[in-house]
């Protein structure tokens, strides 16, 4: 015998209240009673009941899915394997993805993961959202002339960045006191008595790259170091070590170094082995991010530690805001970095 499934009536009678009281509770309408809620959602509990979410579509008209776009360009000379699988195999995705998944999951509400590295699949994403396949996006973008932001912005779509964008467009985002944390890294290089200091910088076109490089430069110079030699560097692992080998050869007293990320410091940090320097005890290296990289560098790295999951969180819920009406011009949220001190410096 099949076994009927549970009903909106049988969630009422099980709760005592009205079809109409369980269709509001379930549907997210913010006047009812707390008791009445909580009763509701227990009934629900109780008869295993699950709401049928298209007829719940044509209800709120909302698809009750996020795009979770990762917007870059096409794949970069010298680098190996798709955009897609560079971006899913690098840590600071992987934790931007785990606080969106853990503020929607919740709420009933589902990630679609896309990708946007060419004119055709950024149209594919605007043409996605028009269609209202998804509510809202989420986007990670990885390169600074990227036009996705202004696509969404001139297209009234709601969405929210990771990150400030390279240009001024009319979007929420959330970020990082990047310039704060450069300047946290130069402060723990001097109180462990660095005198000779470079940097790995990131992608100097990016404002994190920007502003991580501001902040440290800044922080040396009140303190009487007004030259620091700088290595520009991609956020890989390649980028990093490749950058690290150009300043031994040209700076072979570098006694402390601050890499913008910490897949770049991993590789920098392979690079100074492989040239018999010591880390720490003949330099010093601190990175920026507090990533799984970090704990997989040898010798764990001391890093400058953006909250990547409360902020990919933040940003979810900026975007639930937009999309339910709550917050109808852009805002931006900023965190505070944190120096995490392991063994590297």
């Amino acid at each position: 015998m099949i076994r009927r499934l549970p009903t909106l009536e049988d969630v009422a009678r099980e709760a005592g209240v009205s079809r109409a009281t369980v269709s509001r509770v379930i549907n997210g309408v913010r006047n009812v009673d707390p008791g009445i809620q909580s009763a509701v959602r227990d009934a629900v509990a109780r008869t295993g009941y699950s709401p049928n979410r298209a007829a719940r579509s044509l209800v709120t008209r909302r698809a009750e899915t996020i795009a979770l776009v990762v917007s870059g360009a096409g794949e970069p000379e010298g680098e190996k394997g798709s955009f897609a699988a560079r971006m899913l195999a690098d840590p600071f995705f992987g934790r931007v993805a785990g606080g969106v998944i853990d503020f929607l999951r919740p709420r009933s509400m589902h990630p679609v993961l896309m990708f946007a590295d060419s004119e055709a699949t950024r149209t594919e994403v605007v043409t996605y959202l028009r269609q209202g396949s998804a509510d809202g996006a989420l986007v990670v973008s990885t390169h600074a002339e990227d036009p996705l932001p202004e696509l969404l912005a001139e297209a009234a779509l709601p969405c929210v960045l990771f990150a400030r964008p390279a240009r001024p467009v009319p979007v929420s985002y959330v970020d990082l006191a990047h310039a704060d944390g450069g300047r946290l890294a130069a402060e723990h290089l001097l109180a462990r008595g660095c005198r000779r200091l470079a940097t790995v910088t990131g992608p100097l076109d990016v404002p994190a790259g920007q502003d991580r490089l501001a902040g440290f430069r800044d922080a040396l110079a009140r303190r009487g170091h007004p030259y620091i030699p700088i290595a520009e560097g991609g956020f890989t692992y390649d980028s990093g070590a490749a950058a690290m080998a150009r300043l031994l050869a040209e700076h072979p007293q570098i006694d402390g170094v601050f890499v913008a990320n910490d897949l770049m410091a991993q590789g920098a940090c392979e690079v100074l082995r492989e040239g018999g320097r010591r880390v720490p005890e003949d330099v010093a290296v601190v990175g920026f991010d507090d990533s799984s990289a970090a704990l997989a560098c040898r010798p764990t790295l001391t890093t400058v530690r953006q909250p990547m999951e409360e902020m990919a969180g933040t940003m979810a819920q900026l975007l639930q805001e937009h999309i339910e009406g709550a917050r109808t011009e852009p805002t931006s949220v900023i965190f505070e970095p944190e120096l995490v001190v392991r063994a590297s410096a």
